[in-house]
């Protein structure tokens, strides 16, 4: 009978705990803890970046008109309603006149007494220019017979005071003359102020555009300067947008810009910024741009969202890297920079950045240098890792 080759108990135990040590720590150091962080690594290359600034805006109109009354008063009548089309000059809306048309009137009527007073005067002046004439020339012949001796000295002197008499009731005559045509100014710059009074109280359109609001009803009571409509230009259209402070650097009038509606995202429209608003919202820390339509677009409407892209000139040979390799050490910016298999954090200074997230580097790495893009968990300087082509699982 042969003996059995069976070993004992607790050198099976011995080995298969043997066997679980090195299984588990094949699994650990594959994908346990212990295991190599897989990254995924870029290198620093020079190409071009297309530096772009995007922020949200407001489409408003760049010519809006409040229209109301110059004086308090009641509305009498509006002509027009939202949303219609008006041309400069029509009338839209008219306050109750009161007294004014029987003010007109009285002007009228005080203006016509006023031109009869100086034809009066006029024609007075005539008659005593006339007769001042004659007198001129009756004193001049009594003079000269004077000399003669044909008649006394007496008769002489009462002629000369006949003429003098004459010359002031002509200085009179041109003296009423004036005072009359000053009157009659004044009484003229009366009518004119009241038909312009009259007046104010039509309101016109002052120029071409659609009314976007009715703020009274007729019948209701306003107050001097109270608008009563509301009209803007659509031709005026604008966005004004706000952009982040730190990335405004380059923003200026004359920047191509591209405009997508919330209305109509699937059409993106083209413009440019035309103005740079000189003060800034320190609160929300924006600066303030107008982008104007290159071609207005049909239907846009005051007061809808807009997205804003302005693009900024293009800065060849810059070296650059993907925006997700950079990381944060409190204030400080860097990269993961891999090289000769170690790990080390550098510091550098970014420029420029694309919408496509290219980073423009300015200090801190040259080209050719390795730096780590996506990584599994945190690293650190001692962290050992693993170069794979993506950190997604393919679908199988």
């Amino acid at each position: 009978m042969k003996k059995s080759l069976a070993l004992p108990r607790q050198v099976w135990v011995g080995l298969f705990g043997i066997v679980f040590l090195l299984v588990f720590g094949w699994i650990a150091a594959k994908s346990g803890p212990f295991a190599p962080i897989k990254v995924t690594v870029t290198q620093v290359a020079k190409g071009e970046v297309r530096p772009a600034l995007s922020g949200i805006g407001t489409v408003e109109a760049q010519r809006a008109y409040l229209i109301g009354p110059t004086a308090a008063g009641r509305v009498k009548r509006v002509l027009v309603d939202v949303g219609d089309a008006v041309k400069v000059g029509q009338l839209l809306a008219e306050m109750e006149p009161v007294d004014l048309d029987e003010r007109v009137a009285s002007a009228v009527a005080a203006a016509t007494r006023a031109r009869s007073a100086v034809l009066t005067v006029e024609a007075q002046l005539h008659d005593v220019k006339s007769r001042q004439e004659l007198a001129a020339i009756e004193a001049q012949r009594y003079i000269e017979m004077g000399h003669k001796g044909f008649v006394s000295q007496s008769i002489v002197d009462g002629m000369v005071q006949q003429q003098k008499s004459a010359d002031a009731q002509l200085s009179a005559a041109e003296a009423a003359l004036v005072g009359a045509r000053k009157d009659l100014s004044k009484l003229e710059s009366e009518l004119e102020g009241a038909k312009r009074q009259r007046m104010n109280i039509r309101m016109e359109a002052p120029a071409d555009g659609v009314v976007t609001s009715r703020d009274a009803e007729p019948g209701s009571t306003v107050v001097a300067g109270q608008a009563v409509l509301k009209l803007v230009q659509p031709t005026s259209l604008w966005v004004t947008v706000r952009l982040d402070q730190g990335r405004s650097s380059g923003l200026r009038a004359g920047l191509p810009a591209g405009i997508t509606l919330r209305s109509n995202p699937q059409k993106p429209l083209a413009g440019k910024v035309v103005r740079v608003e000189p003060s800034s919202d320190s609160v929300t820390e924006e600066r303030i741009a107008q982008v104007a339509f290159d071609l207005m677009p049909q239907g846009v409407s005051t007061g809808e969202m807009a997205e804003v892209t302005l693009r900024l000139p293009t800065l060849s040979d810059a070296l650059i890297i993907p925006n997700a390799s950079l990381r944060y050490r409190g204030a400080q910016v860097g990269v993961w920079l891999r090289a000769d298999g170690h790990l080390r954090f550098a510091k550098v200074k970014t420029g420029e950045e694309s919408l496509d997230g290219k980073v423009q580097i300015l200090e801190g790495l040259k080209s050719g240098d390795e730096v780590i893009v996506f990584s599994e968990r945190d690293l650190k300087d001692d962290s050992r890792i693993k170069v794979v082509d993506s950190l997604v699982r393919k679908a199988q």
